[in-house]
């Protein structure tokens, strides 16, 4: 079902693949957009390595998620490092993509545990009850979203 990668000396193991994902602060979401074109949107996330799932927030409407309500399929890119090498015209560079279908969730308890670990990332430090007190104030105005990988690939330059 998915491409097989054409440079599999540039490949990265699912662990290198999921420690770029644990660290990265964002990527960009990557789906069908209307009239065909695609639509990207770069976007910050938490990854859960125990499921597989990455969950993002986001406003209750927008171009995302009309194109999310249209096709749950989805991509994520997340670009570990990019490192310009001018005198040789290249990049060294690390990047990972996670493929996979993507809802917007609807049970308060694992809405509640996902904002929670999100939160837990950006602001570690942070304690439980300012980030109870933060979610009460805008969990009305949005929507969690919570991405199932199907696939996941990584690939680094050769040095």
């Amino acid at each position: 079902m998915f491409r097989e990668m054409r440079r599999k000396k540039q490949a990265l193991c699912m662990a290198e693949c999921e420690s770029i994902l644990e660290k990265a602060t964002s990527g960009v979401l990557a789906t069908a957009g209307e009239c065909g074109y695609p639509y990207a949107v770069p976007l910050s996330f938490r990854y859960d390595q125990a499921n597989q799932k990455l969950y993002f927030h986001c406003a209750k409407s927008g171009h995302k998620l009309d194109a999310i309500q249209n096709n749950s399929k989805v991509s994520f890119c997340v670009i570990d490092c990019d490192d310009v090498i001018p005198e040789k015209y290249t990049t060294h560079f690390k990047s990972v993509i996670v493929f996979g279908t993507i809802r917007i969730m609807d049970e308060e308890a694992d809405i509640t545990d996902a904002i929670e670990k999100l939160a837990l990332k950006y602001a570690p430090n942070d304690t439980k009850a300012n980030r109870r007190q933060y979610l009460a104030a805008y969990a009305a105005q949005m929507y969690m979203l919570e991405l199932t990988a199907e696939h996941i690939t990584g690939k680094a330059s050769l040095r």
